[in-house]
Order: structure tokens, then C-alpha cells, then sequence
């Protein structure tokens, strides 16, 4: 059984749903839990600290041991307070999982400027503010871990656009993490959970849109008890992988990869010559898939012709 006795760990976004789920199954395994949430709607509207004390109020019954933390992750100084509480209350730190998110729903170009700056806020910007407060101590850790939390919707909704954006951009934040903790003992990954949560109208006091028509009977499969373990192992110090996509959900676990197909070389393209040969660019018989931006460099001039 992978024990987490000792360890402390950040998770954003814990008051509800999957964060929740998370934090209870950490504590479950003897970590630490710094239970972070802002108790909002959806939206990202409105403030609440009841869900962040009853979930640490559960795990304290439970013989567990964890804090809360209302801060919000939007900002520098709330992200240095959400460290804060872990280091005062359990002196360390060795995993982060940015969980904390906000959803938007309006079909786009009917959508506005202001959904993506919120989606942005608190995805990316929380991500990266937790995560930077965080990265000193991760160090100290030897083996620290952190999480970034994307979504199926960066592959393309049009109700989602600002969501979707601001989850593909995590996808990119998780990587480069990777890249900077590689020789100093930090993984990244990033995980991509299907769950049936209240941003899809799934719980009591639900305040998110509705399951898409037809897709009820998916989401009823779905509870987000069923990603606590992805999450549980890759925030584990024996997770040998880092700047990985995992998706999760209904007892599911798989691989999404990024990359580059073998395409074709020719130093006399043209525009027609590229669409004529589309299918040879476009072909998934052979690929590769790049570590990061070193890896990717190498293969591609080892392409270039001459």
C-alpha cells in the first residue's frame, strides 16, 4: 500500500467534488492535508469556508490530519498563504495538486473577454502562483510532486472555448514544470479527470450546466471517488513518470500523448504540394512523441535534409 505518512500535500479546490476526493483518499494513506478552497459557485462567483471545514472536519474524524486554507490562488500573496499553512501547521511540504478551477459556459463568439480572463485566473495563473510558492519547498521535499488538472475540452467545445483554452494552456504548464524539476528531483504531471462533479449540474446545490443531452446515463458511471487513485499514485514519491497525461474516470485509466508524425521532406514545397501530400503529412504510421522541447529540437533537424 502506497503510504503517505510524513508527507504533506496541497490540494486546491478541496472543498467539493474531485478535490475532495482527493484529499480524503490522501489522508486516508497518512498525509497531510492542506485542504484548500474558496467555497465559490462555478463562476468563480462569491466566497464560502464551509465546504474547506467540512471536508477537514471529515478527515479529522477519520484520525487524519489536515488544515484549512481559504486564500485564493488567483493571486501571489494567496498562493504564498496556502504554502503558509502547510509549512506552520506540518512543517514541509513534498506534493502539490492543482485542482482549483472555475467553468464558464457560453457558446462562442457569444461568449465574452471576461470568461477567459477567469478561466485564465484561476486555471493558469493558480497553477502557476501555487506552484511557484510551493517550488522552494518541493526542492527541500527530494521528491516532490505536483499536479496540473486539464480536461477533455482543450481537444474543442464551442460552449467551452475559454475553458478549453485555459485547460490546454495547463497542459503546456504542466510540461515546463517537468522540464525545470527534472534534476532536482521534482515530477510533474497532468491529469485529465471525467467525473460527474456540480460544474456538470452532479451534485446537491448543483450551479453548473447541465450533462449534454444524452450523456446522463455516462455521468451517472462517473463518480470522482473513481480519479482519487490516479492522483494518489502520481502524487506518490515512488511515481517514476513525470510530464505525463493521464486520463481518468468510471475505474478508466489512459495515456494521452502529444505528437509529431513523420510527415515529409521536400525543398521545393509548395502550397499545392502540401495539400496533395496531406496524407502522408497527416499519416500515424510512425511518430514521435518529444519528452520536451530538447527532444523535440534534435528529431526534427535530424529530418531537415542535407
Amino acid at each position: 500500500m502506497l503510504s503517505f505518512e510524513g508527507r504533506t500535500v496541497i490540494v486546491t479546490g478541496a472543498g467539493r467534488g474531485l478535490g475532495r476526493a482527493y484529499a480524503l483518499h490522501l489522508a486516508e494513506r497518512g498525509a497531510n492535508v492542506v485542504v484548500n478552497d474558496l467555497g465559490t459557485a462555478v463562476d468563480g462567483s462569491g466566497t464560502d469556508a464551509a465546504p474547506a471545514e467540512e471536508v477537514v472536519a471529515e478527515i479529522e474524524a477519520a484520525g487524519g490530519r489536515a488544515a484549512v486554507s481559504t486564500a485564493t490562488v488567483a493571486t501571489t500573496a494567496g498562493a504564498e498563504s496556502i504554502v503558509a499553512t502547510a509549512i506552520t501547521r506540518f512543517g514541509g511540504l513534498d506534493a502539490v495538486v492543482n485542482n482549483a478551477g472555475v467553468i464558464t459556459n457560453g457558446r462562442f463568439p457569444d461568449s465574452s473577454e471576461h470568461f477567459l480572463e477567469q478561466n485564465l485566473s484561476v486555471h493558469v495563473r493558480g497553477s502557476y502562483n501555487v506552484t511557484r510558492a510551493a517550488w522552494a519547498r518541493l526542492v527541500e521535499s527530494g521528491s516532490g510532486r505536483l499536479i496540473v488538472t486539464t480536461s477533455s475540452a482543450f481537444l474543442g467545445a464551442p460552449e467551452l472555448v475559454e475553458y478549453g483554452a485555459a485547460k490546454g494552456g495547463l497542459i503546456g504548464l504542466g510540461r515546463g514544470f517537468a522540464a525545470a524539476g527534472r534534476k532536482l528531483g521534482i515530477k510533474s504531471n497532468i491529469v485529465a479527470p471525467f467525473a460527474r462533479t456540480r460544474m456538470v449540474g452532479g451534485e446537491d446545490g448543483a450551479d453548473g450546466p447541465a450533462p449534454t443531452a444524452g450523456l446522463e446515463e455516462l455521468f451517472a458511471k462517473l463518480p470522482p471517488e473513481q480519479s482519487a487513485a490516479v492522483v494518489v499514485a502520481l502524487a506518490h514519491q515512488d511515481c517514476p513518470v513525470s510530464g505525463e497525461i493521464v486520463a481518468s474516470g468510471g475505474g478508466r485509466v489512459a495515456r494521452i500523448f502529444v505528437a509529431e508524425t513523420e510527415g515529409i521532406v521536400d525543398d521545393q514545397l509548395t502550397p499545392e504540394s502540401i495539400l496533395e501530400r496531406w496524407p502522408e503529412i497527416a499519416s500515424t504510421e510512425e511518430f514521435t512523441i518529444p519528452r520536451d522541447i530538447g527532444s523535440y529540437t534534435a528529431a526534427f533537424a535530424e529530418r531537415l535534409p542535407g
